[in-house]
């Protein structure tokens, strides 16, 4: 008998619709049943750091809402005036169609419907997105792949310098936004040219650049590689795999020196860059150095429940800058199967350390197995809004990272790099300062 899973951090495959609204002027326009969207939004945007509807979003996204009769006899009639509809009175510059759990069940034909608009030069994209087959994480590559087969074409045209980057989730990963900004920063500071459709500067333009790139950077432990792989066999592109998110000196330093490898950067060139950001870094750190080597409030331990990319980000931070010691690291994101010895094997510090990986998307267990746990001091729990109580229960100190964040306000708050690291030390001693007050 299958068992109910609690605590829920990710939506279904339909949430997708989150990374279509992540870029400029692009709408979805949604092939399912009524209420999905409103209940979609809710968890990945006003629960999750206060994040708003966007251009076309929350109330706004157009939505065939399917009923009793679409299922008994189809709802391709219905999609077409919804299409026609957002054509007519909606401004922008790419429409997706997405389809839910009836549409799927039900078998309508929506490539037929868009096939016909695209041949009629209309800016329109679907993707099969029904629920049922699997998480937002999953949905969102499915937005990569249908740009790539049904949008994008070849350029014999390279630019120079030109690298295309692929990482965080939009809305699934609460600071996705800052996170961008700052990965656009360090890539540029360098001397390479980022290019993201997603986020503050995205859209088309940015979409039209894709096959130009020199080649894709992708910042993950997981999603997006079959979408990397995708333009290597589509384009040509080459592309580099990192798979922990930069945070601190040590990961992004290293980082930093993989990527100017990859590019044929002038090494030197990348460590004058590296040099000027860590004595930035360490000139903070030195000046607030008798609160962190302070004894009574180090919390020497911390736990990480989170989506692989946010937890092996700052669990590295956390180890190798920090000085705190790993207990068990909980990837919540339900990362595939095949993927999983790999990420886990991304989870080794300085020093030999190693850390306990375990994947679950349940969590009510890991609630449980917290409350058994015996700390040897009070632990720091990296998680999200769902674990503010049982780190009351266990006398924790708990900042909220990852969905779904109801506690915080996100704007353009990042943990990504040299600075990023910077916020994060600051977030996290707030939160242990708060309990001594």
């Amino acid at each position: 008998m299958a068992e109910a899973v609690e605590q829920i951090r990710h939506v279904c495959t339909l949430g997708a619709f989150e990374s279509v609204l992540a870029i400029n002027r692009a709408v979805p326009i949604l092939h399912a049943g009524p209420g999905c969207a409103a209940k979609l939004w809710i968890t990945l945007g006003v629960d999750n750091g206060c994040q708003g509807s966007g251009h076309s979003g929350g109330h706004a996204i157009p939505c065939t809402n399917a009923s009793e009769k679409e299922v008994v006899f189809g709802g391709i009639e219905k999609l077409r005036k919804e299409v026609d509809n957002a054509f007519r009175v909606i401004d922008a510059d790419l429409f997706v169609v997405l389809t839910g759990c009836t549409s799927d069940i039900v078998g309508d034909d929506v490539g037929e419907v868009v096939r016909k608009y695209q041949k009629q030069g209309k800016p329109i994209i679907y993707a099969e997105t029904g629920g049922f087959k699997g998480t937002n994480l999953q949905g969102h590559e499915f937005i990569i792949d249908a740009l790539i087969d049904q949008y994008l074409k070849p350029s014999e045209e390279k630019e120079q310098g030109l690298v295309n980057i692929w990482s965080v989730v939009p809305n699934q990963n609460t600071f996705w936004v800052g996170d961008i900004e700052q990965i656009k920063s360090l890539i540029s500071s360098i001397g390479l040219k980022p290019n993201i459709i997603f986020g503050l500067e995205s859209g088309i333009d940015a979409i039209d650049k894709i096959p130009k790139a020199r080649f894709n950077l992708l910042i993950s432990p997981w999603v997006g590689l079959k979408n990397v792989q995708h333009l290597e066999e589509k384009f040509g592109t080459p592309f580099l795999h990192y798979k922990t998110l930069p945070i601190g000196p040590t990961e992004t330093s290293n980082f930093l020196r993989e990527v100017g490898s990859f590019a044929g950067i002038d090494s030197e060139a990348v460590e004058k860059v590296i040099k000027k950001q860590e004595d930035r870094y360490y000139y903070f750190i030195e000046r607030a150095a008798d609160v962190l080597l302070e004894t009574r409030l180090l919390p020497k331990h911390f736990v990480t429940i989170a989506d692989s990319i946010y937890s092996l980000g700052i669990s590295k931070f956390l180890t190798n800058d920090l000085g705190l010691i790993p207990d068990t690291q909980y990837i919540t994101d339900n990362a595939p199967i095949e993927y999983r010895e790999s990420i886990a094997s991304e989870f080794k510090y300085s020093n030999d350390i190693t850390a306990e990986v375990k994947f679950s998307n349940d969590g009510g267990s890991i609630e449980e197995e917290l409350k058994n746990t015996k700390f040897r001091s009070r632990p720091l729990i990296i998680g999200s809004g769902w674990d503010r109580v049982v780190s009351r229960e266990i006398h924790g100190y708990q900042l909220s990272v990852g969905t779904p964040v109801t506690d915080r306000m996100v704007l353009s708050r990042t943990y990504v790099g040299y600075e990023g690291a910077l916020r994060l030390t600051e977030d996290i001693y707030t939160v242990v300062l708060q309990d001594f007050q």
